[in-house]
């Protein structure tokens, strides 16, 4: 049986936002049962060896958990990019013109170590199971960063991932030509490994249906930038953000001292492997005792990760069309959806 993409909400989880007493909220909330009781009759589209290429390092994510929390969301996204082209069509009918819709974009944005990567790779890999979407491309705004060279230069090394640390105009660039339509866009291509972009590697995106766009900043508004018309100077907002060209966005959500935890398990798991390749940028930290080289890793966290968190990357969290928020365990408790 074809699977349709459509999501009907459950009638009593609209009542999460109209309690007695609560504040309105722009968000229709569905705690984990009612999240569940959404997914598809339909065969899940993925195996256990699926799982284990396409979850991050940390993530203890199992077929389980992608049945309640992937179904659900994968058949809303093919109801929205349904929507979307539908649109796009009647739209084209009413000018008279004849063009095609443009990719869909899906923005995934969160904290370091909080799981983003693999909500990426699971959307993209199930979205090309729909018939409607085989064509689905990922690409992560990690290709975007400031060589290390140049971060170095402008002594933005300590900052690598806050929003200066981008090329954003770059990074913008690609984005209006995927929502442009171009038929070949080209991103750079940034190695975990030695911890910079790689020189002459690209990614080559032709025509997809879906690009899911992964990074820490996708969200950020445009910047605000000093306009100064005669003596009277003021701060005003430039013309476009890559949160502008982004059709459906979604935010993982955790609480920070959980996200903490996992990065310093994830370090941890990375000392004992990936740090043993000698090409590796961090194979300084291989020879160090653990707990040295956790204390170390827990004032990064501290100094660098967790202050572009509270700068950066969770004030974009209300800009999302979904948040979806994981307990301490990494599974997910609630589902906030941008009301229509």
């Amino acid at each position: 049986m074809r699977h349709t993409g459509a999501v009907n909400i459950p009638a009593s989880s609209a009542a999460l936002t109209s309690r007695p007493g609560t504040p309105p909220s722009p968000y229709i909330e569905l705690h984990r049962d009612q999240w569940r009781a959404l997914a598809s009759a339909a065969p899940l589209p993925l195996t256990q060896a699926d799982l284990e290429k396409l979850r991050g390092l940390g993530d203890p994510i199992d077929l389980p958990e992608v049945d309640v929390v992937y179904r659900p969301l994968t058949a809303l996204l093919e109801h929205f990019i349904t929507t979307a082209r539908e649109r796009a069509r009647r739209t084209a009918d009413f000018l008279g013109v004849d063009e095609r819709p443009t990719p869909f974009v899906v923005a995934v944005a969160g904290s370091v170590a909080v799981g983003k990567s693999t909500t990426a790779r699971l959307l993209a890999h199930l979205l090309a199971r729909f018939p409607d979407t085989p064509r689905v491309d990922l690409v992560t705004t990690d290709g975007f960063l400031l060589p290390n060279a140049v971060l170095e230069a402008r002594g933005l090394t300590a900052r690598k991932g806050f929003p200066e640390s981008y090329d954003q105009k770059a990074l913008l660039e690609f984005v209006t030509a995927v929502k442009s339509g171009a038929p070949r866009v080209e991103a750079p291509v940034y190695s975990h490994t030695v911890y910079d972009i790689v020189p002459g590697r690209k990614l080559v995106i032709e025509r997809p249906d879906v690009v899911v766009l992964e990074g820490l900043n996708v969200l950020q508004p445009a910047p605000r930038v000093r306009h100064s018309p005669g003596n009277d100077e003021r701060t005003v907002a430039s013309a476009l953000a890559v949160s502008d060209f982004i059709d459906f966005s979604i935010y993982v959500d955790a609480d920070p001292e959980d996200i903490r935890r996992w990065y310093l398990d994830r370090f941890l798991t990375l000392k004992h492997t990936a740090f043993k390749d000698p090409d590796s940028y961090f194979r300084r930290y291989q020879a160090i005792p653990d707990d040295i080289a956790l204390a170390a890793a827990n004032e990064v966290w501290e100094s660098v990760n967790l202050v572009n968190l509270r700068e950066n990357i969770a004030p974009t969290r209300g800009r999302a069309t979904l948040v979806l928020h994981k307990d301490a365990d990494h599974h997910m408790s609630r589902v906030l959806l941008r009301k229509a």
